[in-house]
């Protein structure tokens, strides 16, 4: 099976990282009902981060100027905007008034957010609760989204090498990693794809939006509405048939994205031939195939990458894309293996080329293909 490179993977990488006795609570969707049924109450010393006036915010937008806008998403708008008190400048985003909660439950899941922190999240400044007003405050990064550096390569903007690659996964696995295992109420992203990872200057990976299922819950809803929450070509069977997001289910999504990221393709691209409009439907076929592998490669990357790597990322992502949610590996081991494939693609990031008789011997889940990783 595909899913011993995996292990292999994580065994060689540090003995540390392996080491994780951790206890796992329950994931939650909405602050105040846990997906066990128990309820929690907000302290207002629990919100740690900065409030803001509708009428600061709106100074620094320019009162919230369409030139101003650099994004709108399924539960509001993005603008860029500069603090008048220090002059830093920030992401807004105003909330849909007829999506968002009553004030006391955000406030709620303001207090659960700003303890959420994490180098590979995007960090919450502050928050504005003015009336029907509702925004958020986030750290601006300058680099944009993951979406604009795979599929909007033109111009001033040079096709991500295979080590970045690789390194925006990396981050983007740990980022989460930390909301399904380390945060104090663990969350599912429920709708993880490349607009939703930001780029600092250095191209490390930022998760956004990873409260929008939270933000968007009103009542007693337990479980994300599936028509908002998601993008069709990135959603788990399971989660498109029952509507309830899972840690599983994330992992779904992050098989697409690690193939988006490998393949320069998006998940639903209806300007291809029909075979290829849906590109796991395209894949499959091709992961059966190890010596067509290499057709997956962005043909960006100018065939400049370690074969071996290639291999070893897409049997990752194949895991990840098993039907049966209980046969994907936990997003904790990807994080492990991807921080190996990582230094692997630092020492090699040109092509390795294999020969025939190499490339028969790596049959993923036989002794030969551990031997050979």
């Amino acid at each position: 099976m595909i899913q011993k490179i995996i292990i292999v993977l994580v065994i060689k990488s540090k003995p540390k990282l392996v080491a994780k006795n951790k206890t796992k609570p329950n994931i939650s969707f909405n602050r105040q009902k846990t997906m066990n049924g128990s309820t929690r109450k907000r302290d207002d010393e629990d919100i740690t981060t900065q409030v803001f006036t509708f009428g600061e915010l709106a100074a620094a937008t320019k009162n919230f100027h369409p030139q101003k806008l650099v994004g709108k998403g399924g539960f509001g708008r993005v603008y860029k905007g500069q603090l008048k008190h220090n002059n830093q400048i920030v992401a807004i985003k105003q909330l849909d008034q007829n999506a968002v909660q009553g004030t006391e439950e955000f406030l709620e899941e303001i207090a659960a957010l700003s303890h959420v922190q994490h180098p590979n999240l995007v960090n919450l400044i502050g928050y504005c609760a003015d009336g029907h007003q509702k925004m958020l405050v986030y750290e601006y990064l300058s680099n944009g989204s993951l979406e604009d550096h795979l599929f909007e390569v033109s111009g001033k903007k040079h096709p991500l090498d295979w080590y970045t690659r690789i390194k925006i996964a990396h981050g983007a696995a740990q980022g989460l990693e930390y909301l399904h295992d380390n945060a104090n109420t663990p969350i599912v992203y429920s709708n993880f794809k490349a607009s939703h990872i930001l780029l600092d200057s250095e191209f490390n990976a930022k998760l956004v939006d990873f409260g929008s299922s939270r933000f968007g819950l009103s009542g007693e809803k337990d479980h994300v509405p599936m028509t908002m929450m998601q993008t069709y070509g990135h959603c788990a069977p399971e989660y498109s048939e029952t509507g309830e997001p899972t840690p599983k289910s994330d992992v779904y999504s992050f098989g697409v994205l690690l193939l988006e990221i490998i393949s320069g393709r998006r998940a639903i691209d209806t300007t291809r031939p029909k075979e290829e409009q849906n590109l796991v439907t395209w894949a499959h076929p091709i992961f059966k195939d190890k010596k067509k592998f290499r057709l997956i490669a962005d043909p960006l990357l100018s065939d400049k990458y370690p074969v071996k790597a290639l291999y070893q990322a897409l049997a990752m992502a194949a895991m990840c894309l098993q039907e049966e949610a209980n046969t994907r590996p936990v997003i904790a081991d990807i994080a492990i293996a991807l921080e190996y494939l990582l230094c692997e693609s630092f020492k090699n990031n040109d092509k390795v080329s294999m020969s025939d008789d190499e490339l028969a011997a790596m049959e993923f889940g036989t002794q030969d293909a551990e031997t050979s990783l």
